[in-house]
């Protein structure tokens, strides 16, 4: 090769290596949305890969399963793609530097990055940058070692209020339900917490996954739960209490609602998603209201305190739900959590199914009469 040509080689080693040392900073030093621009392109090139293969499959279950596997592979592919972006990038330098073969270049490259020592420079320049490359090698790796702890440390948080509401939301959960069994359990006035613990949650989450983006890519271990399904759902009953019963509603309810809300759209910046920054209480929501007053009745079966009629309640619900549901939509179709009631349809992952509970007794162990759900 001519001198100009490994030149030029040296100059987009120098680069791809900044760059690529850059990424590594951004993304596991400092905890901003700014570092998630490789990962989204990994994640979503490993979700149009296992697409194909979810079409073969019959069950969500199955499906979720090969889902889950997109987000820790993504993180692995992450990972090695530095560790190779390194190794390249300092092969083209070695090979300026030390004139020889290309494929030496990449085996002595190679070679500094894992700090084997197997081959080494022959002069000055070359052992230099072997040192160079050794030392960023060995920082990128004990910075991925140290990332994995921070990492499943905000998932098990965030998963935790997720299997909590479980039992207050149904499975899979939907937004009147958990109103509902509020009603049917006696304890609304436990509302106003829940609201705060979601409040703080949404605070949480926004805080860490917009800080470490591959978070957005790993699911619940329970096929039936989702984080974004769970957030959602509490989003729906906060702005159904407040639209159905304005005079009693807790005022905790707005501020997570508020909060719940800054949490999507600060996902949504990091994803690079659209949406309307100050939508109008009466722009369209996809939402209708023949979804609504299946929600409605349900409220209506166990005594939740209406204040209003359907028709305004379903105008006052819709002034809410245009703030976040274009951002859950998207964030649906991206991360495909489980079908349930008012999310947006996905005939590929099947049918939404809505949480059942039956109130068993010995006297009635199959949970007909009493506060059983009619679906």
């Amino acid at each position: 090769m001519t001198d100009p040509v490994r030149t030029v080689c040296f100059v987009i080693g120098l680069i791809l290596a900044v760059v690529t040392v850059a990424s590594v900073f951004t993304t596991l030093v400092i905890p901003r949305a700014t570092s998630s621009r490789l990962l989204r392109s990994v994640s979503r090139l490993l979700a149009r890969l296992v697409a194909p293969l979810l079409a073969r499959l019959d069950t969500y279950e199955a499906k979720d399963r090969v889902i889950g596997l997109v987000g820790p592979l993504a993180l692995i592919v992450l990972f090695g793609a530095w560790l190779a972006l390194i190794m390249l990038a300092f092969s083209l330098m070695i090979w300026w530097v030390g004139g020889g073969q290309l494929s030496a270049a990449v085996a002595q490259s190679g070679s500094s990055i894992f700090t084997l020592g197997i081959l080494r420079g022959g002069h000055g320049a070359e052992r230099a940058l072997d040192i160079v490359e050794a030392g960023i090698g060995f920082l990128v790796i004990a910075l991925e070692i140290a990332y994995l702890p921070t990492l499943y440390a905000s998932f098990s948080a965030r998963e935790n209020a997720v299997t909590l509401l479980a039992s207050r939301g149904g499975v899979p959960a939907w937004g009147p339900e958990v109103l509902s069994r509020h009603v049917r359990f006696q304890n609304v006035d436990e509302l106003p917490q829940l609201y705060a613990t979601w409040e703080q949650w949404a605070a949480a989450v926004s805080e860490s996954h917009t800080g470490y983006p591959s978070l957005l890519w790993f699911r619940s271990p329970d096929s039936s739960r989702s984080w974004l399904l769970a957030l959602v759902a509490v989003l729906d009953a906060a702005a159904l209490h407040l639209a159905l019963a304005p005079g009693s509603a807790p005022s905790q309810a707005r501020l997570f609602l508020r909060m719940g809300i800054n949490c999507l759209r600060s996902l949504a910046d990091v994803l690079r998603l659209p949406y309307e920054l100050d939508p109008l209480p009466t722009d369209p929501i996809r939402l209708d209201e023949g979804e609504f007053a299946e929600g409605f009745e349900l409220l209506e079966s166990v005594g939740f305190p209406i204040e209003v009629t359907r028709a305004e309640g379903w105008r006052h619900f819709k002034g809410w739900r245009v703030n976040y549901e274009p951002i859950a939509d998207q964030l649906t179709e991206l991360f495909m959590p489980p079908p349930a009631p008012w999310l947006v349809s996905r005939p590929q992952m099947g049918p939404a199914s809505f949480p059942m509970i039956r109130n068993r007794t010995p006297e009635d162990p199959q949970g007909r009469s009493g506060w059983g759900s009619r679906r």
